[in-house]
């Protein structure tokens, strides 16, 4: 063989080895970039401190006259458990409409406990979980400024009175609560040209708030600390708003949500709703 096609030979020979090692080098690289993480998730997974979970979030469909009361009460429960509350507040028809519908929700608190009663039938509730945490009552609230002085329902007639405010009673127990209290002094029909929904009783108070409608039938929950005027209605006037709650069947949480649910009755929960007005288990209402 020529020194020539020596050389042709040899020189093709480191072309084709030089290829091969080209084509290796990505392969290299991920082998080595595997190694690495593998041995970065072991590092990792060395350093967690032994015991240490995923956060917990929980979370609570509740009606609107809990709004604060529960806030106040998640952030007593996220400081002494670690787990997070996520609140859905609404009218308590509505929230029961949308577990019924599949919502992903862990708890429910209903503003009255036959709602909680139709999701048992229903099958959606863990029953053991049902369970009374409250008596809820009315007032009539207003804004400080305004100049109209209404202290009982009968005054709701008198003409200066253009616009009440109530929560719709097709699905929110306090608006229930005001048709009855107006049925029972004789005034609903009288006085039903004037009255304004709200979807929820929160709603209802942002209407008098806002002053969009003169006076509003609201929850004495979130009377308490606001800065309206307010009086608070008989209870003979109405039905009793017993609420109630239960843990949602099927939820992801179930002992978070069985204790947040045991929190609301316990101790520290009782003193909380006591302070927003509520009437608790084994208590007697103000008349």
């Amino acid at each position: 063989m020529s020194a020539h096609n020596h050389f042709e030979r040899n020189k093709r020979m480191f072309q084709k080895k030089e290829m091969r090692s080209v084509r290796s080098i990505p392969r290299r690289a991920a082998l080595l970039l595997l190694c690495f993480l593998s041995v970065a998730v072991s590092l990792v997974s060395c350093n967690k401190p032994q015991g240490q979970s995923e956060q917990v979030n929980l979370t609570v469909s509740a009606a609107s006259d809990l709004v604060q009361a529960f806030e106040e009460m998640g952030k007593l429960f996220d400081e002494e458990t670690g787990v997070r509350v996520t609140f859905n507040f609404g009218s308590t028809g509505q929230l029961a409409q949308q577990i019924e519908q599949g919502a992903p929700v862990d708890l429910f608190a209903a503003a009255n406990v036959s709602f909680v009663e139709r999701l048992e039938q229903r099958g959606l509730i863990l029953p053991d979980t049902k369970a009374l945490y409250a008596q809820g009552r009315i007032t009539l609230w207003m804004r400080s400024e305004n100049p109209l002085r209404i202290d009982r329902i009968t005054d709701l007639t008198r003409p200066e009175v253009k616009s009440i405010a109530i929560a719709n009673p097709e699905h929110a127990p306090y608006g229930i609560a005001a048709r009855e209290a107006m049925q029972s002094v004789g005034v609903w029909e009288q006085v039903s040209p004037k009255l304004v929904f709200g979807e929820n009783i929160r709603q209802t108070q942002q209407y008098a708030q806002s002053g969009n409608v003169d006076v509003a039938i609201v929850a004495l929950s979130l009377s308490v600390g606001s800065s309206g005027r307010w009086t608070l209605i008989p209870a003979a006037l109405h039905k009793p708003i017993n609420q109630a709650l239960a843990v949602i069947k099927g939820t992801r949480q179930e002992q978070a949500a069985r204790r947040f649910a045991a929190f609301i009755n316990g101790e520290q929960g009782r003193v909380v709703m006591r302070k927003y007005g509520f009437t608790l288990p084994g208590e007697e209402a103000v008349k």
